[in-house]
């Protein structure tokens, strides 16, 4: 039987998101506002959580009504399939939003929601279900996920304003690159960029170091689920085919991108070296520098800052001759002291700064059918 699944990723992402799941050969994938809707299987499903690297979690469907009243809230929550989705003795939990509807008290919707379901003990394992209330029309979900997606299990250290895992992927992903060229990040913090780069080379999938909520579900088939796992685990290569450098000025957030670099298993395949931006080193063309540079939205920042963006253009243009450049920013004035031409991939937010991913060269042909590293206007 055939799921109605929806896998939640950032404004701005879902179009990467939509590529990863036609490449997983799911049905019916639609882009939608906050992500991507699709139809799959069970193990469809599960294999949408371990591969995904632009998503934050994956719901399913459970049930559509419209309720202006508690009255029928009530009656449409006693005819949901709860035992459908969850093992008796889990404690639900719900994630409630309601606009433009007679019902906006989002605890008391929850509250009545819960009362449909015998509840587990106040020590049991939780279930989450996400209530979205738009115009009286109630869209209930399950979380298959868990833990947020982003959540691989290698970050443990962090350097200063972290980049979220998913985030990371998407920049390199929407950027094209694949694997197919050495990659350079000269401000690696705590080397998300070049770590997540490392994943996507090898083809080792996000999920495979983690658990999921799914695994606790009454329809679970753990025999079906070892072999989703198998398969990609079967996929995945001895070494990275491409050389790829983290570097940082700062000795703390180098330190701890080798720790979580070995917590994900690619200590072997990345390279992290202490050293300022106008030192950073890189083999001859063509490749990709990509890189989160400091946005300089702060009262006087910028001014400070200019220097630092036009000393990344010089980098560019006088010693990475051929190579292409992806940077997240979230300022034009910055983006225009590095003395570089730019196209915009995609717009997003950040820590909750709006950003936008942006390349160098302009002309890539389509980043979506993989990014023609060197390409030239």
């Amino acid at each position: 039987m055939l799921l109605e699944c929806f896998a939640v990723a950032p404004p701005g992402i879902e179009e990467t998101t939509a590529r990863e799941l036609r490449a997983l050969d799911v049905d019916r994938i639609t882009a939608d506002s906050g992500g991507v809707s699709f139809q799959g299987t069970l193990a469809q499903l599960g294999d949408a959580n371990l591969r995904l690297r632009t998503a934050s979690r994956v719901l399913v469907r459970v049930a559509r009504f419209r309720a202006r009243t508690f009255f029928e809230l009530e009656r449409h929550a006693g005819k949901v399939e709860w035992a459908r989705w969850m093992v008796s003795g889990t404690r639900p939990e719900f994630d409630v939003t309601s606009r433009k509807s007679k019902l906006y008290h989002e605890k008391g919707i929850a509250q009545r929601l819960a009362a449909a379901i015998e509840p587990g003990p106040d020590d049991a394992p939780t279930q989450l279900f996400v209530v979205r209330v738009v115009r009286d029309e109630f869209t209930l979900s399950i979380d298959s996920s868990g833990e947020l997606l982003h959540r691989r299990g290698y970050r443990l250290e962090s350097a200063k304003a972290p980049m979220r895992e998913t985030l990371g992927a998407a920049m390199l992903l929407a950027a094209g690159w694949r694997g197919q060229a050495p990659l350079l990040d000269p401000m690696c913090g705590s080397g998300t960029l070049p770590i997540e780069a490392a994943l996507i080379a090898r083809r080792i999938a996000p999920g495979l170091r983690r658990g999921f909520a799914f695994e606790r579900w009454p329809a679970f088939d753990a025999a079906a689920w070892r072999d989703v796992r198998g398969r990609a685990e079967a996929e995945v290569l001895p070494r990275s085919p491409v050389r790829i450098t983290g570097s940082d000025r700062d000795a703390g957030a180098v330190a701890a991108a080798l720790e979580n670099a070995a917590r994900a298993g690619v200590a072997d395949d990345v390279e992290f070296r202490e050293a300022a931006l106008s030192a950073a080193t890189a083999d001859a063309g063509p490749g990709l520098l990509v890189s989160n540079p400091p946005y300089g939205v702060r009262v006087g920042e910028e001014r400070g800052l200019r220097d630092l963006y036009a000393t990344l253009g010089k980098l560019v243009t006088q010693r990475l001759i051929g190579w292409s450049v992806a940077l997240l920013t979230a300022n034009p004035r910055l983006d225009a002291a590095t003395g570089l031409d730019w196209r915009e991939v995609f717009r997003t937010s950040n820590g909750g700064i709006p950003v936008r991913l942006i390349v160098h060269p302009p002309i890539f042909g389509d980043p979506a059918n993989g990014l023609q590293i060197g390409a030239t206007p």
